[in-house]
């Protein structure tokens, strides 16, 4: 359980901060102060990014620690490979974050549709229920979800030492879903000139 919670924790607050943090700058309207500068869209979303990849980072790395001293699961396989899995992993979920910031226009409709995707993630991507007893319908949808790619990288790296080539898998999913969850916050993203 350790490994999924770990996952629960840093794409409930990577996702629904940096949704709030786009959409309290459209509420206070500092937002429209950048939109009129010469920078363009790709690069201002990059740099709303930075600072939530730097916080999941730090997340992640305190569940580690927490989980060692309180657990006592010491992960068995690489620390480069859970890291660089986080990295993509965090692309993809502040890409879902910055979707929905693009679509709310205040903080409690951001927040309405963070509560929504994190509550399926969490009851469908393999948290508490495992992905393989599912229909194959269900398997196909969660298949959609950032966090169950996660959780099936997390698990074998931690609990049984599997090393870069036996995840592989999972994190060309996970770079197709950020790919693709980015460019369609980035193509949303209004921006006048």
């Amino acid at each position: 359980m350790v490994p999924a919670i770990l996952v629960t924790l840093v794409t409930t607050m990577v996702a629904m901060q940096s949704a709030f943090n786009i959409v309290q700058e459209k509420e206070s309207g500092t937002i429209e102060q950048i939109n009129v500068t010469p920078i363009k869209k790709h690069i201002f979303i990059i740099g709303k990014m930075v600072p939530f990849l730097v916080l999941g980072t730090v997340l992640f790395t305190m569940g580690l620690i927490i989980g060692r001293i309180l657990y006592g699961v010491v992960p068995l396989g690489s620390l480069w490979t859970l890291y660089g899995s986080l990295v993509v992993y965090l692309l993809a979920m502040l890409g879902l974050g910055l979707l929905v910031a693009t679509y709310s226009g205040t903080q409690m409709q951001a927040m309405s549709l963070s509560f929504f995707f994190i509550n399926i993630f969490n009851m469908m991507s393999g948290v508490f229920t495992a992905v393989d007893s599912m229909p194959g319908w269900a398997q196909a949808i969660v298949n959609l979800f950032p966090p169950s790619h996660f959780i099936k990288i997390m698990r074998p790296v931690v609990l049984k030492g599997s090393g870069f080539n036996d995840i592989l898998p999972e994190i060309l999913w996970l770079v197709a879903l950020g790919f693709g969850l980015n460019l369609w916050a980035v193509l949303n993203y209004r921006k006048t000139t």
